[in-house]
């Protein structure tokens, strides 16, 4: 999100709301074996382990799936020149999630402990907003102001786009809850060729009563800043938009799935915005703006660097990403 766009201003640094009561220590093992082996590749500036850092306040809340995946090396670094190896591929050979049928995309799983919960995923961008620039460049308005209607994201540098990085773990993390018994939607899963715009986006979640909703993303900083991060809504009252009865509720969720994300992967909070936490307040998103139920975006890392890259393009860390963000939202569903 280094790049101007709907949702892609440059992040606000978040303000303090209140300290961890769980120190890094307290991550489950594996999870900290993950963090140490973060470092080891050189998670260069991360401190983790002051307030919120390792996130982890709800994490206890909610199972693992087993250990966090280590990061892997990458050559695509933009610093070094090198192309990278790990192409528009996804990184390994494990299949990509396939998008569901059109008829089961909003139907509720047949069973399971939190049937009756909805909860709406939106994957960032779409393949095909490259293709349609003027759609995606119209102003709409998210409260505050007027921005455009969409973005096409970004990509490593070897190509793999943040669209189809998106898409993936949102199908992954949808047949997750589904097994939980939870309905999900989607804003929208490869099946139209550009948008929706970032106020639509809103609309859906908001249409649906969801009970949580989630963007998935993956930022586009410089090289050498890496990690990830949760954003929060600030308190937003203006024109269309009104954040104050969801601000606790969203903070709550993000916690939950920052926290968890941690112990699914092993990665880091990130090192270049959010004070070491991996949670950010912003008031310049309309998909937040505008959002009516708890909703969160995540930031899952960082493309533009090697070594977040090397995990963004593997399918095995994708379905732990997909684990841990979902641990997170099970956990809020339960708690709410």
């Amino acid at each position: 999100m280094s790049y101007v766009g709907p949702d892609f201003d440059p992040p606000q640094p978040r303000r303090s709301r209140r300290p961890l009561t769980v120190a890094l220590a307290a991550l489950v093992p594996g999870a900290l074996l993950g963090w140490l082996a973060y470092q080891a590749v050189g998670a260069s500036g991360d401190d983790g382990g002051r307030d919120r850092a390792s996130v982890a306040t709800s994490a206890s809340g909610s199972a693992s799936s087993g250990g966090p995946a280590a990061p892997t090396s990458s050559s695509s670094s933009g610093s070094s020149g090198s192309s990278g190896s790990t192409g528009s591929a996804t990184g390994d050979d494990e299949r990509p999630a396939s998008p569901a049928p059109s008829s089961a995309r909003s139907a509720p799983a047949a069973s399971g402990p939190l049937k009756g919960k909805v909860v709406v995923i939106d994957p960032g961008h779409n393949p095909g907003n490259f293709q349609h620039t003027a759609d995606i460049g119209r102003k709409v308005n998210i409260g505050t102001n007027s921005k455009e209607c969409d973005t096409t994201g970004t990509s490593t540098n070897a190509g793999y786009s943040e669209a189809r990085f998106t898409l993936d773990v949102s199908r992954r993390l949808r047949t997750i809850l589904q097994k939980q018994g939870v309905t999900v939607k989607f804003t929208q899963d490869g099946d139209r060729p550009w948008g929706p715009c970032v106020d639509e986006r809103a609309r859906i979640g908001n249409a649906a009563h969801a009970d949580a909703a989630i963007s998935i993303h993956a930022d586009g900083a410089a090289a050498g800043d890496r990690g990830f991060h949760v954003i929060l809504p600030g308190a937003v009252h203006a024109g269309a938009a009104d954040t104050r009865p969801i601000v606790d509720s969203s903070a709550d969720l993000g916690e939950r799935v920052a926290g968890n994300f941690v112990r699914a992967t092993g990665s880091a909070p990130s090192n270049y915005v959010g004070g070491g936490t991996g949670l950010v307040t912003r008031q310049d998103l309309g998909g937040l703006n505008l959002s009516t139920v708890p909703k969160v975006f995540i930031e899952c890392g960082n493309m533009r660097d090697s070594k977040d890259a090397a995990l963004l393009t593997s399918g095995a860390w994708r379905q732990k990403a997909a684990q841990g963000i979902s641990e997170g939202i099970v956990s809020f569903l339960r708690a709410s």
